[in-house]
């Protein structure tokens, strides 16, 4: 459960709670953070383990109990904070970033359609 202090300012919330910024590539000199939602980006849908195997591809120089540790601490707090989505999927959660990554086909069936929004 997350808690904000009552005297958080505006700026303050919108600060912590801001959309996240999905690299586009892997840069070593990112933040962890950003290294973990590019690595959950290029996944579309992984536990923190598959995220941590994904960014040790990046970078071998890190153990993968130490990504392990860093992914699973960041993805439970953008978890916890609403900023990514998660199912739990036999006893491990896999998260995902919400995107739409099916093209809506344009089409609409106008008999299903409510009364009054046609």
């Amino acid at each position: 459960m997350l808690f904000l202090s009552m005297s958080a300012t505006d700026q303050d919330f919108r600060e912590e709670f801001k959309p996240l910024h999905i690299p586009a590539h892997y840069n070593a000199g990112d933040s962890e953070q950003d290294k973990i939602i590019y690595a959950l980006a290029q996944l579309q849908q992984a536990t923190s383990d598959e995220v941590a195997t994904e960014l040790a591809k990046h970078d071998p120089t890190i153990s993968l109990t130490e990504y392990q540790d860093k992914a699973a601490s960041v993805l439970n707090i953008l978890f916890g904070k609403g900023l990514i989505k998660g199912i739990n999927v036999n006893g491990s959660i896999k998260y995902n970033l919400s995107k739409i990554t099916h093209a809506n086909d344009g089409t609409i069936d106008p008999e299903l359609l409510a009364p009054g929004l046609d």
